[in-house]
């Protein structure tokens, strides 16, 4: 009797341990994967009508009437006098900024630059109630036997779809480029939901998850069952949700800014000890250059350069309404960016060091965008829905990246991540690489060395899948 009650028991323990093991077996399994996020961001109630699914053609255009405005309102700019030997370090100098207004006034031709813009072909389609605008360009040629592979490619704030002009030949023709032509691309560039010509949200909580899922249905809509995709800025964010909401149609992710939001013990451990112990905590001779001292180039780097990120993460519209009433205040906000976050370095030269990386018409095309969509407000808001809530809260942030990922870590970002602290949230790394030089415009900056890492990541997520299929 004792020997089948004991019996009895032990068959209970193994019942309530299989249970157990089987429940975070699943559990684990279903929380891989991030929920689509089903929205309607359109005006009013949604309608019981189907959605318009129709991708129509579109052209950058502006009215003399636009131009006019604009140039009245440059002409009645007032500036504030620079602090003597201030260059950078007080934000964008307007002894320099002077002279931007100066070119953007005599010398800036838009409408030449609106040609430039409508050089690819770009789209509208209607998702989620809200207008998507995209440029979507395909292979001049294609060498025998081979087929585009689809690449979305997502700007990060203040930058835009334009960010990636200098980069899109590379990748759809690299042979012309001098680039190995194993691999070929048929890129869309979309603008997020609330910058450029994509219409802005018009309800809250439009957040990173919502514009991945955006994304989703748009390649989607363009026939694209599996597909690549780039990002920095926001575009990293964008594209790291995108792998967890779809990792079966995500052959590969490339990044070139990584931020981790979830940190154990033993990574808070590396801030204090890296510098002593490295290779503890699989840090590299680069990890150590750029990271330390901490204090320095961690905190009081974020102290000095995010009080931008604060104010739109918390009333992005106080701001925002200024600035896109003055394009002297929208180009002086943007451009502080430009400068500091290509070369922190760049703070203390006068002019910002701004036209030793880009040229002025460049960074008025860009600023140009925002000011003829009047979409400042609406892409600062996507700070206040992102953040807003507090970091660390959200559900993408405790769940890791199966997709196969590689990483271009570009030594003048604002922050460094290193491999280690990487390779835990993107937990199939493919490939990590120091470029040699570049800061946070990486394509628009450097788009060659860019599109060399995205051509060798690919190489190796492609033939690692050869192999699986072998």
């Amino acid at each position: 009797k004792f020997c089948s009650l004991a019996g009895i028991m032990l068959l209970e323990v193994f019942l309530v341990l299989g249970t157990v093991i089987i429940y975070f077996l699943f559990s684990k399994k279903k929380e891989e994967t991030l929920p689509f996020k089903e929205g309607w961001w359109g005006r009013g109630q949604k309608p019981d009508t189907e959605e318009d699914t129709t991708v129509r053609p579109f052209k950058v255009e502006t009215t003399e009437e636009e131009l006019s405005d604009l140039f009245r309102r440059l002409d009645q700019a007032r500036f504030t006098e620079p602090l003597e030997n201030s260059c950078f370090h007080y934000g964008t100098n307007s002894v320099y900024l002077r002279k931007v207004v100066s070119y953007w006034k005599n010398q800036f031709n838009w409408k030449k630059q609106v040609e430039v813009l409508n050089k690819y072909p770009q789209f509208k389609t209607k998702i989620q109630g809200i207008d998507i605008h995209f440029v979507h360009v395909k292979p001049p040629r294609l060498p025998k036997g081979q087929s585009a592979k689809p690449l979305l490619m997502v700007h990060g704030w203040p930058g835009s779809f334009y960010e990636f002009y200098k980069i899109i030949p590379l990748l759809t023709d690299p042979a012309s480029h001098g680039l190995s032509d194993e691999h070929v691309f048929e890129v869309i560039c979309p603008s997020i939901p609330g910058y450029g010509f994509s219409e802005a949200p018009h309800k809250k909580d439009f957040n990173s998850v919502s514009a991945a899922s955006v994304f989703y249905e748009l390649m989607l809509r363009l026939g694209f069952n599996e597909f690549y995709a780039q990002g920095g800025d926001a575009g990293w964010l964008i594209c790291t949700n995108l792998a967890q909401i779809a990792p079966n149609h995500m052959k590969g992710l490339h990044l070139n800014l990584v931020m981790v939001t979830k940190m154990g013990v033993t990574d808070l451990l590396s801030i204090l000890l890296g510098p002593y112990l490295p290779g503890l905590f699989g840090f590299q001779d680069e990890d150590v250059r750029r990271m330390f001292p901490f204090l320095k180039k961690g905190l009081y780097k974020i102290l000095l350069e995010f009080g931008y990120a604060h104010i739109q993460a918390t009333k992005p519209d106080t701001v925002g309404c200024s600035l896109n009433d003055s394009p002297v205040g929208l180009a002086a906000y943007i451009l502080e960016k430009f400068s500091s976050w290509t070369d922190m370095e760049f703070q203390n030269l006068e002019d910002g060091g701004l036209e030793r990386k880009f040229n002025l018409d460049d960074l008025l095309t860009n600023i140009m965008i925002y000011w003829v969509s009047g979409c400042m407000v609406s892409s600062m808001r996507f700070y206040k829905e992102n953040i807003g809530k507090g970091i660390g809260t959200q559900k993408h942030e405790k769940l890791t990246v199966q997709v196969p990922t590689g990483i271009a870590s570009f030594p003048n970002e604002i922050m460094h991540t290193p491999q280690a602290w990487a390779q835990k949230k993107y937990t199939n790394l493919v490939s990590f690489h120091f470029m040699p030089r570049g800061g946070h415009f990486a394509a628009l900056e450097e788009p060659e060395l860019l599109a060399k890492d995205i051509l060798q990541f690919v190489g190796k997520v492609e033939k690692e899948q050869l192999q699986k299929k072998r």
